[in-house]
């Protein structure tokens, strides 16, 4: 089934803009996710810092609007968002009080991993902060942000190559 296009008016910066969800997919296709500082919205199941996005489809300099203004523009756009590190906070909150059934679950690691099959990972504080093709991509990557990675692997292709064990 096609996806819906999703088009909104925003005033950004003092300018007005026609955004179309599929035109902000586009512009992102082969632009590198800087890392992550707090929020981001998920484009084309990465992550991008929200200003990174704004700034890539309108051309605008990120001084001229904020985080929150860009996030909330990239939701009424359709994309989800999120705050690093809100998970595990969320996590120790809940654990204090009774379950709910209305609480989502949380999502897990493997949950996040599952689209990046066959592509070299970065892993920093239970979260993944970049994947790439290649290992030598992704510690260029990390050299070129000054970002440091808890760990540091490829997703492996099945659960045999995730096991370990040698085929019979």
């Amino acid at each position: 089934m096609a996806e819906k296009t999703v088009i909104r008016k925003a005033t950004i910066g003092g300018r007005s803009f026609v955004l179309r969800n599929r035109d902000v997919m586009r512009a992102l296709r082969n632009v590198e996710p800087e890392p992550i500082m707090s929020h981001y919205v998920v484009v084309g199941l990465r992550r991008f810092p929200p200003k990174q996005v704004i700034s890539a489809v309108t051309g605008l300099d990120r001084a001229d609007f904020t985080t929150h203004h860009a996030r909330r523009t990239l939701m009424r756009l359709g994309f989800l968002a999120g705050r690093h590190g809100a998970m595990s906070r969320a996590s120790d909150a809940n654990a204090q009080q009774a379950p709910s059934a209305s609480a989502p679950a949380p999502e897990r690691l493997a949950d996040r991993l599952r689209p990046l099959v066959g592509q070299w990972v970065a892993i920093k504080d239970g979260d993944v902060i970049h994947a790439a093709e290649s290992a030598q991509a992704l510690v260029g990557w990390l050299g070129r942000h000054g970002q440091h990675a808890d760990s540091v692997f490829r997703v492996p292709d099945d659960e045999l190559a995730a096991t370990g064990l040698a085929p019979l």
